[in-house]
């Protein structure tokens, strides 16, 4: 048995050294090397180390190796506590070693000191008496003269000199051999040797021949060593000055308390004054901010604290003490890792990373905010608000959230006054305070939702918040101080734009975040759902399985949404159930997996059929295309007619500005009913009755125009539209067929509902690239500018 007196000493070889430092060929090696096996020391080539030989085989060993080439095999024992290892007891790769010193001692013992020279792997054993003999084969370094290599032998070596400055353990010798070996495989080999590895790590970086996998296995150990050996040098640090510190007050205060005895200065509040006193001197404020806390402070002293001023007083003394006026935190920004952070916690949504990342390295470059205040407009539960937090933990800032839902008083931002009874600041100051920072990222959730009533308009008092020329001097009312928010990066975000104020709006950059795909919605569910509804029920992947198809019926019949939320209350729906049935089966069911067909057991009848386009039989009917909160849908406008005198009558719950789009259809129809074929020869006799079906549900805006022209151009020609056409666009009333929004969502519930064409306007041709491609393959586009062209591509022919 063996084991090391110290650690390694000493590494062989000249700096970009790729020969072996021995003098002895790998050609004259024996072709069998007894083997000794090592208990807690993994030895490397080039290094040297001395060795403790206790055991009687070992000793004899090291006596036949001595007298004869010197040459033997060193390989790490399994289990340490075994004195004299069998071949299964050793592992396979190991190093041959030369024996260059031995010295015998009387209680039988031996200490030797060994030189590294080549990495083996046994082969098979030969002998196991009176000691373990083997053959053997090489394992020389597989090189590979890389640019990545090259990185990463860098990398490694200025990690390797942090750690050596923050460790004075390490000898001067191991220091000039780091700065001296240029060869990447005996560099590597060099830190293993050296770095504080457990015997497990060691072993896997002797086995891996690999130089390019040995680097990249040797790098996160360094960074490790590194961040536990900077740790405990801060620790160190911050103890030794909280002692001094700790100890030079104590003598002020007991100095203080003896001065005050001697004069009889002793008053009932003179020490909540006095601290007082000492936390403004200490705490880092503006000039004008500190002149006045010392004002209100001697306000305070003059105040009885039985005065109900006093608590007032002294309530707001606290508030300028705690706040972070001159404390922050430095940002990290590393574009890589937040561009890892935020491909971890959000799936797709490329170009609002892209835009986030661009912000983030403006910040960077620039160490100020004085840009746009971005605002993540899109549907529920897509993202937004994780976004921000995600924007947080990419700068290394602290994170905030204010809720502005249902917000209808100013003062909930500004503050109320201290003349009312229990005043407090609003809700920036009471946020900046909560997170001892003066640059956190602060997110105003819910801004189309901010109310107005006869307290004020709260959007009105994030005109200067979210005003990067103007709140570097925010006032609140309750600190009546301006506190500088230009350090302050604030996000926002909303569902709609149009509720919010138009002057609100003009400050704020648009990121659009889109409705999911089903395909995106599959992906996100996998990543993310799922694990984490698996871990919040007490499952693993083990217990629980849900196919791809269990998750997209999940999607297409139970959930109806542009975000996730309601795909992962079904997810963990699923989690319940399974947990309940591994639970009640008293452990006879180790695992489930739930089939599709299992859904409607566990979760009910899907409340949403899997949609088809309706199968248009009859004159008068058009399919269209319309965007919601929640994505896009799919309606359908009917038109008919009966004995009249020419009206036209409108239902369905319809908007103003629909209204005008179905008289502006009927007018071009009747002005073009020549050109287009149309019979209105009889026109003044009949009424003609426009109607969306979905009454209950108010719908408005231009982009239905089109639908409704091929509807009314239907029933006028007798030709029917094709069932298989969906439409969306404006309409004017000469005939031009103009753009509309919400591309992307209309066309993905044209392809959820099975339709095979969809006529765009084509001015919304830039918009057809931002529909997923697994969408656009599913259907063809027609790109239209004239209602002629509708009428041709919609309607069947005659």
């Amino acid at each position: 048995m063996t084991s090391p007196d110290t650690e390694f000493i000493s590494i062989l070889g000249s700096a970009g050294s790729t020969e072996s430092p021995s003098r002895i060929s790998s050609r004259s090696l024996p072709e069998v090397l007894p083997i000794l096996g090592l208990s807690d020391i993994v030895l490397f080539p080039l290094a040297v180390a001395p060795l403790l030989v206790e055991t009687g085989p070992s000793v004899r060993l090291i006596d036949d190796v001595v007298a004869g080439d010197r040459l033997m095999g060193c390989v790490l024992q399994r289990r340490p506590e075994v004195a004299d290892p069998a071949p299964e007891d050793l592992y396979q790769v190991g190093c041959v070693v030369r024996l260059a010193k031995m010295v015998k001692f009387p209680d039988s013992t031996a200490r030797v000191l060994v030189e590294g020279l080549w990495r083996i792997r046994v082969k098979e054993f030969t002998a196991t008496a009176p000691y373990l003999t083997a053959r053997y084969e090489l394992l020389p370094d597989e090189r590979e003269d890389s640019i990545e290599v090259t990185a990463m032998m860098r990398n490694a070596q200025n990690q390797f000199q942090e750690i050596i400055k923050l460790s004075p353990a390490l000898s001067e010798q191991v220091k000039i051999a780091a700065l001296n070996t240029e060869d990447p495989g005996h560099f590597a080999d060099l830190i293993a040797a050296n770095l504080n590895l457990n015997l497990e790590d060691r072993q896997k970086l002797l086995e891996t021949s690999s130089v390019k996998q040995r680097l990249a296995k040797l790098l996160p150990m360094l960074n490790r060593e590194h961040e536990v050996l900077t740790l405990s040098s801060k620790i160190q640090s911050d103890v030794a000055t909280s002692i001094a510190k700790t100890q030079r007050d104590f003598f002020l205060r007991e100095q203080m308390r003896a001065i005050q005895r001697e004069l009889g200065e002793s008053e009932p509040n003179s020490g909540e004054i006095n601290s007082l006193r000492e936390k403004i001197e200490q705490t880092a404020m503006p000039a004008e901010v500190k002149k006045v806390a010392l004002q209100e402070l001697e306000r305070l002293q003059q105040t009885p604290p039985a005065a109900a001023e006093y608590a007032v007083t002294r309530n707001y003394l606290d508030w300028i003490l705690c706040l972070p006026w001159e404390k922050s935190t430095d940002d990290k920004i590393d574009l890589t890792v937040a561009e890892r952070i935020l491909n971890e916690q959000h799936y797709g949504l490329t170009k609002v990373k892209d835009r986030l990342l661009e912000f983030l390295a403006v910040i960077k470059r620039k160490k100020v905010i004085k840009g746009p205040i971005l605002c993540l407009v899109g549907p529920p539960g897509v993202g937004k608000t994780s976004l921000g937090k995600s924007v947080a933990d990419a700068l290394g800032r602290k994170f905030a959230r204010i809720s502005l839902g249902g917000m209808r008083d100013e003062a909930e931002i500004r503050g109320h006054r201290r003349t009312y009874v229990g005043s407090l600041p609003g809700r920036i100051i009471q946020t900046l305070r909560r997170v001892e920072s003066n640059n956190p990222v602060i997110l105003l959730d819910e801004l189309d939702k901010v109310g107005a009533d006869f307290r004020g308009d709260p959007a009105a008092a994030l005109l200067e918040v979210l005003d990067p020329a103007q709140n570097n001097t925010f006032t609140d009312h309750y600190l009546d101080l301006p506190f500088d928010l230009s350090r302050v990066l604030f996000l926002t975000t909303a569902n709609w734009l149009e509720p919010i104020h138009p002057a609100l709006r003009d400050r704020l950059e648009v990121i659009e975040l889109p409705s999911y795909t089903e395909s995106e919605k599959l992906q996100i569910a996998k990543r993310y759902l799922v694990p984490r509804q698996l871990e919040e029920h007490g499952l693993s992947r083990n217990d629980v399985t849900l196919p791809d198809a269990t998750l997209r019926r999940l999607i297409q019949e139970y959930t109806r949404e542009a975000g996730v939320r309601q795909l992962e209350r079904g997810i963990a729906a699923l989690a319940r159930k399974a947990a309940r049935k591994l639970v009640s089966r008293n452990g006879h069911v180790k695992s489930l997996k739930l089939e599709p067909d299992a859904l409607k057991t566990l979760l009910g009848h899907p409340p949403f059929v899997a949609e088809t386009a309706e199968k248009i039989s009859e004159f008068g009917i058009a399919t269209g295309l319309a965007w919601t909160p929640t994505g896009g849908e799919v309606l359908y406008v009917e038109v008919t007619r009966m004995p009249g005198k020419g009206n036209l009558l409108l239902t369905g719950s319809l908007g103003d500005v629909m209204k005008e789009s179905a008289q502006t259809g009927l007018s071009y129809l009747r002005s073009q009913a020549k050109a287009l074929q149309l019979d209105l020869e009889d026109y003044g006799k009949h009424d003609i009755h426009i109607h969306v079906p979905a009454g209950a549900t108010p719908k408005d805006g231009p982009s239905a125009g089109v639908a409704i022209v091929a509807a009314l151009a239907s029933l006028l020609s007798r030709r029917r539209v094709r069932s298989d056409v969906a439409m969306t666009g404006e309409i004017s009333l000469r005939g031009r067929v103009l753009r509309v929004g919400g591309v992307k969502e209309k066309v993905l519930a044209a392809v959820r509902f099975g339709v095979k064409h969809v006529i765009l306007p084509e001015q919304n041709k830039p918009d057809w690239l931002e529909v997923p491609r697994e969408a656009r393959e599913k259907i063809k586009v027609h790109f239209v500018r004239h209602v002629a062209e509708v009428v041709r591509i919609a309607l069947e022919s005659k």
